[in-house]
């Protein structure tokens, strides 16, 4: 697996070693240890989840607060979908940057996303099966979010906002710095 650094501390794309043949191909989705060494700290998940998206459905931007907070490895199996990561951890050097990457059933390109940022993604194709899997149980007196049009993210999303398909949840998240104040 290659794996490769993004502009927010601790957020790295996963690239896998496709091996291909007369029947198909074959490849390693998940490998615990080389992970750990790429992140240089353990990792142990506990729940997977999956979801179907029809095309221009943006689910996001989304992240679980203090002690439920979750790190997760997402990949899309089917279709493709732009995924956007956005550093919420005051800490960190990479404060309020944002990621954009496109993941793929092609591709096959797989998202860390460590604890502490905000994640989300707009489905590119119908039927897109976007797989992630949680270092911690999902907690509904924790979820949390951040706006996904923001005006100080600047994220581009790629399509015209009308075009967008959201749940009223997502379109009445707070602003980034809403959550600060």
């Amino acid at each position: 697996m290659k794996i490769h650094n993004t502009d927010i501390v601790g957020c790295i794309v996963l690239e896998p070693i496709i091996y291909k043949d007369s029947r198909g191909d074959f490849m390693e989705t998940f490998h615990k240890a080389e992970l750990e060494e790429a992140l240089g700290y353990p990792i142990d998940f506990v729940q997977d989840n999956q979801s179907v998206s029809h095309k221009n459905v943006l689910r996001g931007l989304h992240f679980q607060r203090g002690k439920h907070a979750q790190a997760k490895l997402g990949r899309v199996i089917q279709g493709s979908a732009l995924d956007v990561v956005v550093d919420l951890r005051k800490e960190s050097p990479s404060f309020g940057k944002t990621v954009t990457i496109e993941l793929t059933g092609e591709n096959r390109l797989q998202i860390f996303i460590p604890k502490g940022v905000a994640h989300g993604f707009l489905a590119l194709e119908n039927q897109t099966v976007f797989s992630y899997k949680c270092d911690a149980y999902y907690n509904r007196e924790s979820e949390a979010g951040i706006l996904y049009n923001d005006p100080d993210l600047c994220i581009d999303w790629g399509i015209p906002d009308e075009d967008l398909i959201l749940s009223e949840k997502d379109r009445a998240l707070p602003l980034f710095k809403q959550l600060y104040s």
